[in-house]
């Protein structure tokens, strides 16, 4: 977007730091507005500040307000109380020239089963990005100088335009419902959708039925990995080698070398987060419920699905491996196996670098005289990513109360209760650390995936029986390989005599190997050209005698 050919400067002597004022104009909104003001300071003269705002070393400063009814013409004051990172204060910027854009990220109200009223960001088919969310109100970017006793006037003009409804094509479908389930939580029409890859001849073969394999992942608005084009010519480096592997998927998809599957992403977004990590929730309400009762059903029967156990596994990295485990976990029967590839963190002795069990603040490691800051992740130097203390700053400055759609709020929203406000309940102080051990055992209780395997198995190990998957790098970037280490060695213990019966599952392990590593996938291939010949055999031993296994293959 072109910048502003001005500059905003207007020097006010009695105020002892830069002011800024935030307003919107009736043209662009004629309604009163709830939501959350974020103001992003850039040094980078050039480009969206909105689209510079992270974690890390690589972010821009952010300052963010949080309005109540703010109407057209109104102005929102940001001044040194409001809460901003990494700098904390408007006090603590140094004077200079900035590229400045304002967002406000927009609060839908919502009368929620058990009497709470909370005012939270609806997704709008974007899963849950602040600075892309449709309606949401910008300003155009424009240089800025600031001084002290600045004054600095941003008036929003432009509204985030809905994203088009994408269109199906011979292979790649869509679906969306209603949820009963959640639409009764939430008290208002709630949706949940699905993008489906039909194999080849899935409409000249009306009678032919399918397996399913589940991608869980985060909020999916395209199957990436599957390109039904080839690659322009322009493309280079990692862009045309990504684009060379998604064709060549598409036309090993449709060659018929590859078994002919569904594979489902489901679009599963929350007014916390882009997904909703699969299980029933306090915070988000029945969401795995709604997804193995309404959702998954709709389209096995719309896309002629097997519709049997033995036919479905789940699959997915990072948040979408842990949903893998859980799903099979919490609905053991539903799913005949669950291949997780670096899960967040399922046991909570080990989430991430915190121990939700023993320790009493997630910022430090601490000491009688000392406090380390605890890192949130490494990059592959063993530099440091970010702290647990910075990222959680950067999300309570996008949306107190939970609501920035950031991963630390996504797990307080998923493993903690209400709170008596009905926002979740909180782990850690977003400002100390400190950790609500009340909070720290409704998380052990009720979901640490391996505390509920180990409390459980007498009755979940018959239905688990070869069924759980998990591949993880040593050097995984966000330290989630020490948890998998620790259901290994439970499930593993399951071997023992009078332990039983044995998980018969499998972990591997790739030697310093970083996030994301989904196993010894040779170049070229995508991981469902890697794994579907992998699901097609664990099928045919999972299916009872007399079930097809055959025509899909």
């Amino acid at each position: 977007m072109r910048l502003a050919a001005y500059c905003v400067f207007l020097s006010l002597p009695l105020f002892a730091a830069p002011r800024i004022e935030v307003s919107f104009s009736q043209k662009v909104r004629a309604a009163a507005a709830d939501g959350r003001v974020i103001v992003i300071i850039s040094k980078s003269m050039q480009g969206e500040p909105r689209f510079q705002a992270a974690w890390g070393l690589e972010t821009q400063q952010l300052f963010g307000l949080t309005v109540d009814g703010l109407r057209p013409g109104d102005v929102a004051t940001l001044d040194s109380s409001a809460t901003g990172y990494p700098l904390r204060s408007l006090r603590d910027l140094p004077p200079g020239a900035y590229n400045v854009q304002a967002v406000l990220h927009l609060y839908e109200t919502f009368h929620r089963a058990g009497g709470h009223t909370v005012k939270l960001p609806m997704d709008d088919g974007e899963g849950q990005h602040w600075n892309t969310s449709p309606g949401n109100l910008l300003s155009k970017p424009m240089k800025v100088n600031v001084t002290a006793n600045s004054t600095v006037k941003i008036e929003m003009t432009e509204a985030i335009p809905p994203i088009e409804p994408p269109k199906d094509t011979k292979y790649v479908r869509h679906l969306r419902i209603e949820s009963k389930l959640l639409s009764k939580f939430w008290g208002r029409p709630m949706h949940l959708g699905a993008i489906v890859l039909v194999p080849e001849g899935f409409e000249e073969h009306p009678q032919q039925h399918y397996p399913v394999a589940f991608l869980q992942g985060h909020f999916p608005s395209s199957l990436p990995r599957f390109r039904e084009t080839p690659p322009e010519p322009g493309l280079k480096g990692l862009a045309k080698a990504r684009a060379d592997t998604a064709y060549r998927f598409y036309q090993e998809w449709t060659s018929g070398r590859l078994p002919k599957m569904l594979i489902v992403e489901t679009q599963h977004p929350t007014p916390y987060y882009d997904d909703s990590y699969g299980v029933n929730t306090a915070n988000s309400g029945p969401y795995g419920d709604a997804l193995t009762q309404e959702l998954y059903p709709a389209l096995e029967k719309k896309f002629r699905a097997i519709g049997e156990p033995w036919a479905r596994v789940v699959f997915g990295g990072s948040t979408g491996g842990w949903m893998t485990l859980a799903q099979q976990i919490f609905y053991p029967e539903y799913f005949g196996g669950a291949w997780g590839f670096c899960p967040d963190p399922v046991d909570f002795h080990a989430f991430q670098l915190i121990n939700v069990y023993q320790d009493k603040n997630a910022f430090f490691d601490e000491g009688p005289w000392i406090n380390i800051p605890r890192p949130l992740g490494r990059l592959p130097d063993d530099h440091t990513l970010a702290t647990m203390e910075e990222f959680t700053r950067s999300e309570f400055v996008i949306g107190d109360r939970g609501r920035s759609g950031g991963q630390m709020d996504a797990f307080h929203a998923t493993f903690g209760p209400a709170g008596p406000d009905g926002y979740p309940a909180q782990l850690w102080d977003s400002e100390t650390g400190r950790i609500n051990p009340e909070v720290a055992k409704y998380w052990t209780e009720h979901y640490d995936l391996t505390g509920i395997l180990t409390r459980n198995w007498e009755q979940l190990g018959p239905k688990l029986t070869g069924k759980i998957h998990v591949t993880m790098g040593t050097k995984d970037t966000f330290y989630l390989d020490a948890a998998a280490h620790k259901m290994e060695a439970f499930l593993e213990s399951t071997k023992l005599p009078g332990k039983g019966p044995y998980y018969g599952g499998s972990f591997q392990y790739g030697n310093n190997k970083p996030h994301c590593w989904a196993g010894d996938i040779p170049d070229g291939q995508t991981v469902e050209m890697y794994y579907l010949p992998i699901f097609a055999d664990h099928m045919r031993k999972m299916a009872p005698k007399g079930a097809d296994t055959e025509s899909w293959r």
